[in-house]
């Protein structure tokens, strides 16, 4: 298996410490906090190991403060109610004695019943498409180097925006992923890979029309929370459509919504964030970085 994949795999699985508390690593991709997918998909994993045949649904999840790279993290399980078809858990991910991220989420014995969905939008192959790499050359030279390298040699994932005409400045995107190799045939992993990977270009759509400032370092965007429910069974290691669009920005939060499609068209997720969206006046910004004072 590809190195990095196969790290982010074992990333995921926990340390167990006692019956409902566990341990976690973080990696770093470059930013200045841990990745907020990380932490979504550890605290998905410590729920699982607590729960026996029952297969996640829905999760939702506050992010309350920035994790430390060069910590760990621990997790601790709450079995709020195991019933006669669902199962709820609550997660707190905690670090240096305080919690940084809250979680709920729910179980259901898999049952068959009545059936709809969106329909995907109508889009180019993931063949049609370039890597995020070369479709995006130029927004990718506003990332952080660190990041930037992390992008090019050290990713999980394969992701190819699509690029369409007359879509300049909507709030909405289209981007195919899938993990860089085969997976074990494990459905908890890839509910914890989506878990992970939802997080990814999820927020910045709500920033799409605003032309907003990023090359001049005065923009702060922090996820507050993340919802995910699971529709269908599915395969990170096969490519899926990601859907995002944000119906709303107002009082410095953004809200963006996505949905996961299967080549073939299935609707397999859906997901929603809203976010913290500042845009800091550049006379606070030299008031607070002494290198920018003239």
């Amino acid at each position: 298996m590809h190195p990095v994949l196969d790290d982010l795999i074992t990333l995921l699985k926990l340390e167990r410490i006692e019956r409902n508390i566990f341990r976690g690593e973080s990696r770093d991709i470059g930013s200045a906090q841990v990745f907020g997918g990380q932490v979504l998909g550890q605290a998905l994993s410590a729920a699982q190991h607590t729960v026996d045949g029952r297969v996640v649904h829905s999760l939702h999840a506050y992010f309350l403060r920035r994790g430390d790279m060069q910590a760990p993290i621990v997790y601790e399980v709450d079995r709020a109610r195991d019933g006669g078809s669902f199962s709820a858990r609550r997660v707190v991910a905690i670090q240096h004695g305080r919690p940084i991220l809250n979680l709920a989420a729910s179980f259901q014995d898999p049952e068959p019943g009545v059936e709809h969905q969106s329909q995907m939008p109508v889009v180019p192959a993931p063949s049609d498409c370039a890597d995020i790499l070369e479709a995006e050359s130029e927004l990718v030279q506003l990332v952080p180097e660190l990041m930037r390298r992390h992008m090019a040699d050290k990713r999980a994932f394969e992701m190819r925006p699509v690029l369409q005409p007359g879509a300049a400045g909507a709030a909405a995107r289209n981007v195919w992923i899938r993990a860089v190799d085969a997976l074990p045939d494990d459905p908890t992993l890839h509910q914890n890979l989506l878990a992970y990977a939802s997080d990814y270009e999820l927020l910045g759509v709500a920033t799409i029309p605003h032309n907003m400032p990023f090359a001049e370092g005065r923009v702060i965007i922090a996820s507050l929370d993340h919802a995910l429910w699971f529709h269908r069974r599915f395969r990170m290691d096969e490519w899926m459509l990601y859907a995002i669009d944000s119906p709303n920005a107002s009082g410095a939060r953004g809200l963006a919504r996505g949905q996961f499609f299967s080549e073939s068209g299935t609707l397999i997720a859906s997901t929603a964030q809203e976010g913290l969206i500042r845009v800091i006046e550049a006379a606070d910004q030299r008031r607070s970085d002494p290198s920018l004072q003239q």
